[in-house]
């Protein structure tokens, strides 16, 4: 092959790199039907969500009634089923504080975490859970001034 045939070679795969790395322009219909579907995915998937959270509510509550004594892991597991739905709500009320909420609720299950199995853990790993507790808090922190600037 001539040096020549090579550079072509050569520059006709970097057109066909820039072409796949740049892609083609969607148009607004393209768009908007691509979004709508994706819209209708998510409030097919969180309506499940939520059906499956209150499913998990209704057998602790069942759980609780059976056993006829309520101890405190039943009712951290209640606080993060209340979390789930609470993040559902303001996904539908205020987009910019959904990202938040998911970070609540691995704070909340890293704590119900500390508190039932706090006096049979290694005390290096309370402490390692407990530093992430604190990125995440300090995460939830980064978010929110960001939202405000």
């Amino acid at each position: 092959m001539t040096s020549k045939k090579q550079n072509d070679n050569d520059a006709n795969t970097k057109e066909d790199s820039a072409k796949v790395v740049d892609g083609p322009d969607p148009s607004e219909k393209e768009r908007s039907v691509v979004l709508g579907f994706f819209s209708i995915i998510e409030r097919i998937l969180l309506f499940f969500l939520v059906i499956l959270t209150l499913g998990g509510v209704g057998f602790e509550i069942q759980t609780i009634f059976k056993a006829r004594t309520i101890i405190l892991a039943d009712i951290l597991l209640m606080f993060l089923y209340l979390e789930v739905i609470a993040m559902v709500a303001v996904f539908y009320s205020d987009r910019n504080s959904v990202f938040v909420y998911p970070i609540f609720i691995a704070i909340t299950a890293l704590a119900r975490l500390i508190i039932l199995q706090g006096k049979d853990m290694d005390p290096q790993n309370i402490l390692y859970e407990a530093v992430a507790i604190l990125v995440l808090a300090i995460a939830i922190v980064v978010l929110l001034r960001m939202r405000k600037s």
